[in-house]
């Protein structure tokens, strides 16, 4: 069985939720498929919950009215006969007046989880109607009934993989499996979200506890590719990924994928498979556990970084700077991307400066503190181990016209790292493209 799951922009429209239809039911064969709310839903609940969060149930309403006449249109459009679009309506309707009974009491993060949640119960539910309109053998099954966190807000791998195998059991014969991608249950019941990887970590999830031959996470792009197409003319897909490379791609900026989402199908040796929902027979990117090795695969950039150094001679040999240091950055829960150190100072760059201030006075109880704004940093990826000779040469070559603020190299096999400022960003990216991928 393969899992195929489909990003807001997938679903985004009558005719995209049709063209949807026909791709996961034209290999003929069981299929377990998982959306997302569609394209600008969840956003209009977001903006409910502020408004509710303002004390403005005025403002709520005139939102929850424009994604009621939104979706009405939607129900017209997407099916034919009156008993769908009836049965559809009811649904919508019931939907809506949840909505509107959180503007006439107390409202707290918790109602917001479960109002955020809606956009894919209202997809899931759409879809399904339209399937058996189509004839199509299909089950609707509530993912708030499988997906669990624990107590450390990760997925419960065990509860999953017990309690969907209990509804797959209930719910045999089908073609279509059906669920809704983001929303889970907290360890304590309450409606949540996976956050990191949304909907692409619900599939991975799911891949992992049936498990699945195959993941494919569609979108509108078709798959991967080894620059980043809005600022380097003629990129191209990649053919295969290895997990860890495109963890890296994912973590240093490509927005395809999320760096944590493919996690749970890496350990269960389960590939994913990136698709355009535009250009389905395309080839797409597979990511496996398989390495080619001796190869630069692609280039990705993370914008909005800053660096931050610290100099102080009283470094020299002193035991515990380094823990003193991160202590600092991990007290304002900041991570940090990438690393340099020298006998007397460090460097360091982050991509979360809501607390840089704070961060800032505390090093300066240990060294002289220098900041730069509006960095960005490349990556580019590949198997990079150090025995492949010449490969980071190639690299830094690419670059030779390029200011560099630091260099990292050695923390992975995967990668090697540049930080550089935004205003050369494309400039870099097109020198690596010609040097080495040309």
């Amino acid at each position: 069985m393969k899992v195929m799951k489909f990003g807001g922009t997938s679903v985004g429209s009558p005719e995209r939720m049709k063209e949807v239809a026909k791709l996961i039911t034209r290999s003929g064969e069981p299929t377990f498929v998982v959306l997302s709310a569609m394209s600008g839903t969840t956003n209009s609940l977001v903006e409910i919950s502020n408004y509710l969060y303002k004390k403005n149930p005025e403002g709520a309403n005139e939102v929850i009215n424009r994604l009621e006449e939104k979706y009405l249109g939607h129900i017209e459009a997407l099916y034919t006969s009156q008993e769908s679009k009836d049965r559809t309506k009811q649904f919508l309707q019931s939907e809506l007046n949840l909505l509107r009974s959180y503007t006439k009491g107390m409202f707290t993060s918790f109602e917001e989880k479960i109002i955020v949640a809606q956009g894919e119960i209202i997809s899931t539910n759409m879809m399904n109607n339209y399937l058996q309109e189509q004839g199509v053998k299909s089950v609707l099954l509530d993912a708030l009934s499988f997906m669990r966190t624990n107590k450390n807000s990760e997925p419960d791998t065990p509860y999953i993989k017990a309690h969907l195998a209990e509804v797959m059991q209930q719910n045999p014969g089908q073609l279509i499996y059906l669920t809704q991608g983001f929303i889970c249950r907290n360890a304590y019941g309450e409606v949540s979200n996976l956050q990191r990887g949304g909907s692409d970590y619900t599939a991975s999830l799911i891949g992992a506890a049936l498990p699945a031959d195959e993941i494919q996470i569609w979108t509108d792009i078709d798959g991967m590719h080894n620059n980043d197409p809005r600022f380097v003319d003629h990129t191209t897909a990649v053919h295969q990924l290895n997990f860890e490379e495109a963890a890296e791609l994912a973590y240093f900026g490509a927005k395809i994928l999320h760096p944590t989402c493919v996690q749970p199908a890496k350990y269960a040796g389960i590939p994913v498979r990136l698709k355009n929902t535009m250009d389905p027979d395309a080839e797409g990117t597979i990511i496996n556990n398989d390495l080619k090795k001796g190869t630069i695969k692609a280039v990705a950039a993370k914008d909005n970084i800053t660096a931050i150094k610290i100099k102080s001679s009283r470094m020299l040999l002193a035991t515990g700077f380094l823990r003193k240091v991160f202590e600092i950055f991990e007290s304002y829960q900041t991570p940090i991307d990438m690393i340099t150190t020298s006998e007397v100072g460090v460097s360091m760059s982050i991509d979360n400066d809501s607390h840089l201030g704070e961060i800032v006075d505390e090093l300066k109880k240990y060294g002289t503190v220098t900041v730069d704004k509006d960095m960005c940093i490349i990556c580019v990826v590949g198997d990079l181990d150090w025995s492949n000779v010449g490969f980071e040469a190639k690299a830094t070559l690419a670059m030779n016209n390029i200011p560099l603020r630091m260099i990292s190299y050695g923390g992975s096999n995967y990668n090697i790292s540049f930080l550089i400022k935004e205003a050369d960003k494309q400039r870099a990216l097109q020198s690596l493209s010609d040097t080495l991928f040309k």
